[in-house]
Parts: structure tokens; C-alpha cells; sequence
């Protein structure tokens, strides 16, 4: 379709969502975290399998905490994997790092003193023999090829795991949920709001019943009771969260099917002998998928929400897995003791990420909003 100007309205709807400075930079910070969520190993500091190596010596330190750390090669045979196996799942570390204070040696062992958080704590010191090094034959080689000097920009957890490696794997959750939840959403409900609104009748009474009870149970009760039905875990998550939104998707396409099924082209399209599920499918679903694009970002949003509360009350993403609600709920109780930036700063992600889903849910409606 053509507007006056010669341009099609897909054109058009681009061009103003682009001009949208808001609406710009939140589909900039989406896409970036999109990114960083699939190619997380590649770059964050802990690249092992969820960001898992962790010293209780380290816990809870500042952001820009440093520390040296002795790399001992590990006994046993690292497990072959293909690159992109690593790429996507971790890469499984050939070495145990050990923070330490200084190191002391002689011609044949030396002793690690390990880093002490607290100064007044009698850390038992650890001997190594060269043997252990197969490339350091004197102190020297030791140090240049056995330590190193790691920096935790946003600091440790409780656990001692890196919190910046671990907040960039959460954006994993946090985008899975809310892509899977939305499309199970959609699935559903374009299906029987476009069923209720092209027929009417017994059916639509029917399908409204369904949805006004579905409506009248609150939705984080609903998400609990599923997710206990289904067990705890990664995928149940998706399928709890995603039956939950269904609802509000079914209602405002409903709403839409009936303006649109008055329609001359749909009444031509009956005329021409043409069956009831092409007319919904070629006919009116891509005339009314304006408002089925916002709210789907609108339930995006709501989705990561969702998600971040099960994840609070232990029944969402299972540790080891990263996920900014666990994060919250492991650290919670150190804002009172001067910590307070190991739950703010999961909070911080949280609010980041739902914030730019919502602002371009809005950029997106002023840009399909044919009366602009």
C-alpha cells in the first residue's frame, strides 16, 4: 500500500520509529545486549561454564577489586570440545586460579600465601612443586608464566564468582524468557482472539469466558502454581510464563478482528469462495498486527519482570545458571551491612532492560499509528 507521498506505509512507520531519539538509542541498547547475550564467552572475564570459578577468599569485594592469582595447571584431561560448543556453552578452564598475598620458593617447591580478606584470619598457607608448572623451572618463569593480575570491574559475589561476567550471562534469562514467553504468548493468543472475533457467537462467548477467568487469577499466582506443576527449571519458566500472557494478546485482537471483518476486502474475499481460515490468515491478521507488535513489547517487559520474581523466590533459573532475580536474592540482605551494590546492581540491569522495551513499545505505537 502507497501512501501520497509514494512511499509505503512500512516505510514511513520506519522512518518516524527511526526519528525517534528514545525509541532509537532503547532498539540500540536492545540490540546491544542482544549481542552480548550471544557472545558473552567471548569476551567476559569468566568465560567457564556460567561464570562458575569462585573463592570464598574474594567474596563480596568492592568494584575494581585486584588481585594476583596463581594459575595451577589442573591434573586432568580437559574434556575436547568444538569451538563453537565453547562459544555458546563455556569454555572449560585448564587451570585453578588461587588469589594469593606473595608467593615464597626455593629450588624445589614454593608456598602460596593465600589473599586474606580478613587481615586477622590465619589462612593456611599452600606448598606446590615445580613439577606442577611444566613451564617454570626457577622462581622467575613462575611468575611470568603462572600468575597474573585479574581485575573484577563490578566486583565479587558472595561466592567470589566475577559479577560483571555473571550480570552479562543473565541477560541470556532475561532475553530468552521474554522471546519464548512472548511467542508462545502470541501463538495462543492471535489464535483464539482471531477465532473469537471472526465468528462470534457460541464460540466467541465461549472464548471470552475462557479468557475473563484467565484474567480474574493473578498472574504472578498463576506463573507459581504452573512452574510448581511443571518443576523447577530453565525451560519450565518459558512455558509457565508464556501461558500467562496470552490473555491480554487474545483481547485486543479480538477487538481487532471484529472492526476489520466488515470490511469490503474481507467481504470480497468471501465472495470469491474464498475458506474462513486463508481469509484470517492472508486477510485480516496482516492488517491488524500493528497493536500486536506493541503490546508484544509491552509483554516482553512484563515477561523479564516475571522472570526476575520467579527467580527471587528460588523457583525460576536453578544455580548454577546466572539470573539477575537469583542475583537479588542472594545479596539482598547485604544493603545493610555497606554492600549495597551487589543487589543494586542486578536491580540496575533489571530496570534497564525493561525500561527500553517499554520505551519502544511507545516509539513503536506513535510510528504505526496511521492518524500521525
Amino acid at each position: 500500500m502507497k501512501h501520497q507521498s509514494g512511499q509505503s506505509l512500512f516505510q514511513i512507520a520506519k522512518r518516524k520509529f527511526f526519528s525517534n531519539k528514545i525509541g532509537f538509542i532503547s532498539f540500540s541498547y536492545i540490540l546491544l545486549c542482544v549481542l552480548l547475550a550471544i557472545f558473552a564467552y567471548a569476551f567476559i572475564p569468566d568465560n567457564s561454564p556460567n561464570a562458575n570459578q569462585m573463592d570464598i577468599s574474594i567474596h563480596s569485594q568492592k568494584p575494581g577489586f585486584q588481585v594476583n592469582v596463581l594459575k595451577v595447571p589442573q591434573q586432568f584431561k580437559k574434556e575436547e570440545t568444538g569451538f563453537f560448543k565453547q562459544l555458546f556453552f563455556g569454555f572449560p578452564s585448564a587451570f585453578d586460579f588461587i588469589p594469593y598475598e606473595h608467593i615464597e620458593s626455593n629450588t624445589t617447591q614454593l608456598t602460596v600465601y593465600p589473599y586474606q580478606t580478613d587481615q586477622t584470619s590465619d589462612d593456611v598457607a599452600q606448598s606446590f612443586s615445580y613439577a606442577d608448572f611444566p613451564f617454570a623451572k626457577n622462581h622467575q618463569e613462575l611468575l611470568d608464566n603462572y600468575t597474573a593480575k585479574k581485575t573484577y570491574w563490578l566486583g565479587t559475589d558472595k561466592y567470589g564468582r566475577d559479577l560483571l561476567s555473571r550480570i552479562v550471562l543473565g541477560l541470556r534469562i532475561s532475553l530468552s524468557v521474554g522471546l519464548i514467553a512472548v511467542a508462545i504468548s502470541l501463538i495462543i493468543g492471535i489464535s483464539l482472539g482471531a477465532i473469537a472475533g471472526y465468528f462470534g457467537g457460541n464460540v466467541d462467548a465461549f472464548i471470552m469466558w475462557l479468557i475473563n477467568v484467565t484474567w480474574s487469577i493473578p498472574t504472578l499466582l498463576m506463573v507459581i502454581a504452573i512452574s510448581l506443576a511443571l518443576g523447577k527449571g530453565f525451560w519450565q519458566v518459558f512455558i509457565a510464563v508464556g501461558l500467562t500472557m496470552w490473555v491480554e494478546v487474545a483481547r485486543v485482537v479480538r477487538g481487532q478482528v471484529l472492526s476489520v471483518k466488515e470490511q469490503q476486502y474481507v467481504t470480497a474475499a468471501r465472495v470469491i469462495g474464498l475458506n474462513d481460515a486463508r481469509i484470517i490468515i492472508r486477510h485480516i491478521l496482516p492488517n491488524i498486527l500493528a497493536p500486536v507488535i506493541v503490546i508484544s513489547a509491552a509483554n516482553f517487559a512484563a515477561a523479564i519482570l516475571v522472570e526476575s520474581g520467579l527467580s527471587f523466590l528460588g523457583i525460576g533459573a536453578q544455580p548454577p545458571m546466572p539470573s539477575w532475580g537469583a542475583m537479588i536474592k542472594d545479596h539482598y540482605s547485604y544493603i545493610i551491612i555497606g554492600k549495597a551494590y551487589l543487589a543494586i546492581i542486578p536491580g540496575i540491569a533489571i530496570m534497564s532492560l525493561v525500561m527500553a522495551f517499554m520505551l519502544i513499545g511507545n516509539a513503536l505505537r506513535d510510528a504505526l499509528d496511521v492518524r500521525n
